[in-house]
This record gives C-alpha cells, structure tokens and sequence, in this order.
C-alpha cells in the first residue's frame, strides 16, 4: 500500500499515484473487515463473550462493537462471510460486504450463488455490488409483491424461521418464547441457545399474524374492558353535566334578559305616565286660561257698555228710541246689583224694603229644599204655592231650575237692553233661551225695558 509522505509537496504527487493509492487503502479495508469476520465468527460460535458477563451475542455487539455499526453491522458482515463460504473458488471475486449482500439470499444455494457470480464476472471483469445484484436476480428472479419492510405484524409464539436474506441468520429456525417487546419485533431463541432480537419483517411469512391488534393476557383484558366503560361512563356523566349546565346558563341569561326586558317596560311607562301627567297639567292650565281669557272678554264688553252708558248723548243721537230719563233709568238699574244677599232674619224681622217678588221666589226655593231635607209635605205644599205649580217633587224640582235661571236672563236681557241701539234679533237670540222663563223675567223688568222690546219688535215687523 502506498502511503503519503506529509513533507511531500501535492503538486509533485503523480495523479495515478494518487488514485492507486486510495483505491489500494479502501481494499484493504474491506481485507480487514472480511477478517474480522473471522475472529467474530469465533467469538459468536465459541460464545466467548460470556466471559465479559454478556447474555448474549446481541448484547455484545451493542456493547464493544456500537463505534463500528452495532448488532446490525456484524449481521451483515457475518453474511457476506456466509456467501464467500459458500462460494467456493469463485469467493475470492466478492471484495466487500457490499457486493454480498444481493447474494446473501442465494447462500443455501450454492449453485445458483455460483451461476450467478459467474454471469457478473462476465458482464464486467470487475463486478460492482450493482452487477451481483443484477445476476442474482436473473438467476433467481425475486417475487413482486408488496414490500416486507412496510410491514409490521405480529408473530404468535411457535416455531418460526428466518426469511429475510441479508440476516446472518438465515434460514435457520427457533422458538419464540417470551412475548414481545413491541408490535414490531420478537425475542426468538435459536437451537444453539441464543436469544435474538428479531424484526417481525424477517420471519417467515407462513407463520405471520395479519392482525395488527396486540393481544394480552385475559386479566389484561379484563382490566382493560373495565377501564373503557369507567371511561365510557365518565365521559356520559361529563357530557350530562356539561349539557346540564349549559341549558342553566341559558335559562339564567333568557330569565336575565327578561327581566332587564321588564324593567325597562316598566320605566318606559313610569316615564310615559309622568310625560301623560304633565300634558294634562298643561292642558289644564291652557283651559284655565281659555276660561280666563273668556271672563276677561267679557268684562271688557262690560266695561266698554258702562262706558257707552254713562256718556252724554243729545237726544238726536238716540233715534228717538227713548229719552234721557229711560236712559238714566236703566243706567242706574244696571249698575244695581243683580242678585242681593237676603237674611232671613232680617226678613222675619220686618218687611222687605224692596223686590219682594225676588224674596218670595227664594223663599219658595228655600222651602223646596226644607222639604226634602225633613221629608215634610206641608213644606213641600207651600214650596208649590208660592213657586205656582204641583205639590210633587218632580214638578217642585223642575220649577226651580227655572227660577234658578231667572238671575241669569235679567243678567243677559239687560245687558242687550243697555246698549245704545239693539235689534229684535239681537235680543231674540238671547230671550229664546229663557223662553219657558218669560213670564218670570218679563215681571221683573220694567215698564221702559219692556217698551223697548215691543218697539224693537215693531220696527222688526215693519
């Protein structure tokens, strides 16, 4: 082997050199590695690692050999030892571990491995590990299907055998007897006594589970059935108290959105009440005012007709309607008082000075309403003779509604005779409501008041 002097200068180095000597350097790593084989075989078949305290091979090789590719490393280099074993003569061809490992499956099969390391040598002089594989699969045509390494089933425990090739143990039978580890893999014991650790996808496929379910002892699967329906009965009683729950929540917010509904209902109507109060006290106060404005008017038209009263016309201006005398006459009859407080004992006292007409009727009505308070006929009977109707209360009660008015047309019927020129139809318009009263109030004016009428009358007629 050519080796590289540190002190010689790269650019002096020859190519070929070069080459020939990295080329020399990797073959020899695959002499050293091809025997190594040697020594591990001995160490596997003598089982000398015990003296160390390993258990097993396996365990070995995870041990001592990790920095060098551990248990699977060996595995390979073991079978490509296997393959030159079996290849006789031709086994000095197969340089490394890599151009056996296509022949590895071939090895129970001398002569095949041979027919098919001649059809490499004779497609290239120098065969690569693509050229074996290419041989061996001509010679001995792999079968399609799906690919082993995706699979992943369980092995019952029986005798298997291993299938897969490329593993040093190839071929070769055992028991599994101890449950697996995982779902991938099962602890398999060999005729010589080893316990291997062996992939489910390098058994034999004619003992190979399909099921991908784990099984486990009956009081296993017991406690486990027992832990779903705990499970099973918890999450019930969870999705009952969460169900439960949540239909409180909406209850509650439903009942607090009906009640904040409510409440504003209810001001909405103590606002719409107090708004309805104050509209009334202004509707009130606006029919104050209306009557208000009413009395005002009137007194105005009061004041203005006193004013037109007292002012001085010549006798011209009057149209010869009446004279001066009339006109003073019911100047002073206007400014009178219409109705006059009379004290009844006063009255018993001595006779009326004045208006004895107007004492009679009050004492007619007077009468009416002793009567009714005592229940007393005889009162009632002079109540009717003075008013002149029925001794009955209706006819009683009728007549002095009537009189009740009396104040009222004098009141009305004067103020139309006070001005300074009226129509009949101007003092129609007031007379016909008093007409059932007439012979009442037609008594209690005077002789000129009741000439002005029938000469407003005739100048009506003309």
């Amino acid at each position: 082997m050519l080796t590289l002097d540190r002190e010689e200068s790269l650019g002096e180095l020859h190519y070929d050199d070069l080459n020939s000597s990295i080329k020399d350097t990797f073959a020899a790593i695959d002499r050293f590695e091809l025997q190594a084989v040697e020594q591990i075989r001995l160490m596997h078949d003598e089982q000398m690692y015990t003296i160390a305290g390993y258990k097993n091979f396996s365990e070995y090789c995870q041990g001592e050999l990790r920095v060098y590719g551990g248990y699977r490393r060996i595995n390979q280099l073991l079978g490509a030892s296997k393959v030159i074993v079996a290849a006789g003569e031709l086994g000095s061809q197969i340089k490394n571990e890599r151009q056996a490992r296509p022949l590895l499956r071939l090895a129970k099969e001398p002569e095949k491995l041979i027919a098919a390391i001649k059809l490499a040598l004779s497609s290239n002089p120098n065969p690569s590990e693509s050229d074996f594989a290419v041989a061996a699969n001509t010679i001995a045509p792999m079968p399609k299907g799906k690919n082993k390494f995706h699979q992943e089933p369980m092995v019952p425990k029986n005798a298997i055998t291993i299938s897969l090739p490329e593993h040093p143990r190839y071929g070769e039978s055992g028991v599994i007897c101890a449950d697996a580890p995982n779902n991938l893999q099962q602890i398999v014991t060999f005729a010589d006594g080893e316990r291997l650790l062996v992939n489910n996808t390098d058994l034999d496929d004619a003992i190979v589970s399909d099921s991908t379910e784990r099984t486990y002892p009956p009081e296993y699967s017991e406690a486990i059935a027992a832990l779903k329906e705990q499970h099973k009965l918890q999450l019930e009683r969870l999705e009952q108290e969460l169900r439960i729950g949540l239909q409180a929540e909406v209850k509650a917010l439903a009942e607090a959105q009906v009640s904040e509904q409510i409440q504003s209902l209810q001001n909405l109507y103590r606002q719409q009440k107090e708004e309805n109060i104050q509209l009334q006290q202004r509707l009130d106060e606006m029919e104050s005012l209306r009557h208000l404005e009413t009395e005002n008017q009137q007194l105005k038209e009061r004041i203005r007709d006193l004013e037109n009263a007292f002012e001085p016309h010549q006798l011209q201006d009057w149209g010869n309607t009446y004279t001066k005398q009339s006109a003073k006459a019911l100047n002073k009859k206007v400014q009178e008082p219409l109705e006059k407080t009379i004290d009844l004992r006063t009255l018993a006292a001595e006779p009326p000075k004045e208006n004895a007409t107007e004492c009679l009727r009050l004492m007619g009505m007077a009468l009416k309403n002793l009567s009714v308070a005592m229940n007393n006929t005889q009162a009632l009977e002079a109540a009717a003779i003075i008013l002149g109707t029925s001794p009955t209360q209706s006819a009683v009660a009728t007549r002095t509604e009537q009189l009740q008015m009396l104040p009222v047309a004098i009141r009305e019927i004067r103020q139309v005779l006070g001005r300074i020129e009226f129509t009949w139809q101007e003092f129609w318009a007031v007379a016909e409501k008093y007409e059932v009263i007439k012979p009442d109030y037609w008594a209690e004016l005077t002789t000129q008041e009741t000439d002005l009428i029938t000469q407003a009358r005739k100048n009506s007629e003309q």
